[in-house]
């Protein structure tokens, strides 16, 4: 990995400092043990611990508003519809949308791929399509493709990498043509940490015509999200990846093109009117949301988009920085460890392989030191095709974590080589 300045997008000058020590106070899961050793907790990419006031606000919600919305005349559904919008409105802002009515709650990114796929794609694409990806995509981001394009007689393209991780744009040029309908690409790739080049790569397709959806699940934790300046048709990530709960994602989607996308489900609250002769649908963003929504989790994740706010995404991201060039240095100080992904653009998370020794081996041999980290080919088995091997093992860091933890994981990594060569 190149471990110049280039890599550290935010110098100790220029941040905030972040007293990580009172930030693990407020993260009661990091206080635990496991197998008789303190957490060391390295899967945030997988999933992010939660700070007590997202959990607060699920409790607070359950204990004092539980109702159902938007619909009820009583107190206790107006309180929750209130807080539930005052959600959209905070993730609106977030984003940077134009409008409130370009927010549409779904469960995650996964369902939000999906219903792109299902209701614009089913309405849009036709035989001899071409949908554009890329090599690093996680698999939801290629099986809606595929089924889509197996259903239209569409064709999916692929963006190829270089060795260390990033997308050759010399070969997406190449691609693009007036037959392609739609570029998907991950804005930052859970299995490398490399950060994508995703204005210019909107830019490139909106002069050829084509829409462009952005999966930003392991982006929006880490980077000051603007659609509106990168001009995004599509725009989604996941609640539970930004220190909020699970079950609760965001589709961003621009207004015109929404309005004229089918519904994605049918039943309560996309409705405007329903007879037996005909159902006239919502308005946006209703339109998208069928049925009880998940209420809780979506005020919740108010709390956690304010957690970040209160740090800064930009200082939170100078730290995850440094943290990732001190585990860099220390693993590529390890005879036969292979960092897999070594872009000059990458967020705080780094995959390795080591010589002879099975990934999956070396993840038990960690646990049982209570060091959490992920392995195998993290959702993305055709990038692992491509560097030729079965997966990997994936540290990556959050706020919360410190260079004392990447000590005890180097120590705890050295032992385990040792015991399995």
């Amino acid at each position: 990995m190149n471990t110049d300045s280039t890599v550290l997008k935010h110098s100790a000058t220029q941040r905030r400092s972040i007293d990580v020590d009172a930030v693990r106070k407020q993260f009661p899961v990091l206080s635990r043990e496991v197998k008789g050793h303190p957490l060391v907790y390295f899967d945030n990419a997988a999933t992010t611990q939660k700070p007590a006031e997202v959990i607060h606000g699920l409790i607070n919600y359950y204990s004092h508003t539980n109702a159902n919305i938007h619909r009820g005349i009583h107190t206790l559904a107006e309180e929750a519809t209130a807080a539930y919008e005052a959600t959209r409105h905070l993730v609106m802002q977030f984003l940077n949308a134009s409008s409130i009515e370009e927010i549409i709650f779904t469960r995650g990114v996964t369902e939000s791929i999906n219903l792109v796929a299902y209701s614009w794609g089913r309405q849009q694409i036709k035989a001899g399509d071409e949908i554009i990806i890329s090599t690093m995509e996680h698999h939801s981001n290629i099986v809606p493709w595929q089924i889509l394009c197996e259903e239209k007689g569409a064709v999916l393209k692929v963006i190829p990498i270089n060795d260390a991780g990033e997308l050759l744009l010399e070969e997406y040029e190449k691609l693009l043509s007036p037959k392609t309908r739609l570029v998907s690409i991950v804005h930052v790739s859970n299995a490398l940490g490399t950060v994508n080049p995703v204005k210019q790569v909107i830019e490139m397709a909106h002069k050829n015509g084509a829409l462009v959806l952005i999966d930003g699940a392991q982006s929006a934790a880490h980077i000051p999200i603007d659609v509106q300046d990168l001009d995004a048709d599509f725009y989604t990530f996941s609640g539970h990846k930004i220190y909020g709960p699970t079950g609760i994602g965001v589709l961003y989607g621009k207004k015109a093109i929404l309005e004229n996308m089918p519904p994605f489900q049918g039943g309560g609250e996309m409705i405007r009117e329903v007879r037996f002769e005909k159902t006239t649908y919502n308005d946006l963003p209703y339109k998208f949301e069928a049925g009880t929504p998940n209420i809780a989790d979506t005020v919740a994740l108010r709390d956690a988009i304010h957690f970040i706010q209160h740090y800064g995404k930009e200082n939170i991201a100078a730290w995850e920085d440094e943290l990732l060039l001190y585990a860099t240095d220390k693993l590529q100080a390890i005879p036969g460890l292979k960092i897999i992904g070594e872009a000059k653009e990458k967020i705080s998370l780094v995959s390795f392989v080591i010589d002879g020794i099975h990934p999956q081996d070396i993840g038990i041999m960690l646990d049982n030191r209570g060091i959490a980290v992920r392995t195998g080919h993290h959702c993305t088995q055709p990038l692992m095709n491509r560097f030729g091997i079965p997966g990997t093992i994936r540290a990556s860091f959050a706020i919360y974590n410190t260079k004392e933890e990447i000590d005890s994981m180097m120590a705890a990594l050295e032992n385990a080589i040792r015991k399995l060569s």
